[in-house]
C-alpha cells in the first residue's frame, strides 16, 4: 500500500479525480420531477434505500401531486400510502407537516434557504442541502450520508463522527466546485467497493492511498481505525 499524499487537500483531489474516472455518470439515485418531490424523496430516504424510496414514490407522486393534498392528507391514510418506508409513521407526520408550514409562510413552495428548509419538521441539513442543490442549483456545503460518513473516515480525510463537523472538515479540503459532485462519487464508490461490511479493497481504485486497507491487518474496518 502506497503512502498516503502530503496533505489532505491533495489526498482529496485525488480521491475526486480517480472516482471521476471510475464512476463518470454518478448522481443522484432519488427519482423526482419537481421540488417538492424532491423535498417529499430526500425526506422519505432517511435511514431507507433510494431504490425502496423510488418503488414508493411510483404511485405516491401519483396520488399526491401538489402542497395541499400533503397538507391536506389523512396521515394515517398517508403513512399506510409509505408503508414500506422505515419509520413511516414519524415521516408521515413530517411530510404533512411542512406541507402545512410550506402553505402558511412560503406560498405553498419550497423554500430556497438553509435556515428556511431546516425549519421544515424533519428537515435537517443534510435533505436541506441535497433540495438546495437538485432543487435550486444551490451548494453551500456538502450532503454527508453514511456512505460520504464512513468512506471519508476510512480515507483519513476526517477524524470526526458527527455528520456537521464532518462535513465542515470536508468543505475546507474539497474543492467547492466539487463539493456536490463529492458525495455522488462516494455514494457510488460505497455501492460498488467500498461497502460498510466487506469492502472490496483488492479491487478499489483508492487502495493504495487508503490507510484503512484491509491490506493492512491492523485496520479496523468497521470505523477505519488502527488498532492500539
Amino acid at each position: 500500500m502506497g503512502e498516503p499524499l502530503d496533505t489532505r487537500e491533495e489526498q482529496a483531489e485525488e480521491v475526486i479525480d480517480r472516482l471521476h474516472d471510475e464512476y463518470p455518470d454518478s448522481t443522484i439515485s432519488l427519482n423526482f420531477s419537481n421540488r417538492l418531490e424532491l423535498l417529499i424523496a430526500v425526506m422519505l430516504s432517511a435511514q431507507c434505500t433510494d431504490e425502496r424510496v423510488n418503488k414508493e414514490t411510483e404511485h405516491l407522486f401519483e396520488k399526491y401531486e401538489t402542497v395541499e393534498d400533503y397538507a391536506e392528507a389523512d396521515e394515517d391514510e398517508l403513512s399506510e400510502d409509505i408503508g414500506s418506508i422505515t419509520y413511516h409513521n414519524s415521516k408521515a407526520d413530517y411530510i404533512k407537516s411542512s406541507a402545512q408550514t410550506m402553505l402558511a409562510e412560503y406560498d405553498g413552495e419550497v423554500p430556497d434557504t438553509m435556515d428556511e428548509l431546516t425549519e421544515l419538521k424533519g428537515v435537517g441539513r443534510k435533505t436541506a442541502n441535497v433540495v438546495l442543490q437538485h432543487g435550486h442549483d444551490v451548494v453551500e456545503g456538502i450532503v454527508v450520508d453514511t456512505h460520504v460518513q464512513r468512506i471519508s473516515r476510512r480515507l483519513g480525510l476526517t477524524e470526526e463522527k458527527r455528520p456537521e463537523a464532518i462535513e465542515e472538515d470536508l468543505m475546507g479540503i474539497v474543492p467547492e466546485d466539487e463539493w456536490q459532485q463529492y458525495t455522488h462519487l462516494l455514494i457510488s464508490h460505497g455501492r460498488a467497493t467500498c461497502t460498510a461490511r466487506n469492502p472490496d479493497c483488492s479491487d478499489c481504485v483508492l487502495e493504495d492511498l487508503c490507510p484503512s486497507s484491509k491490506l493492512d491487518s491492523d485496520v479496523d474496518l468497521a470505523s477505519g481505525e488502527k488498532w492500539d
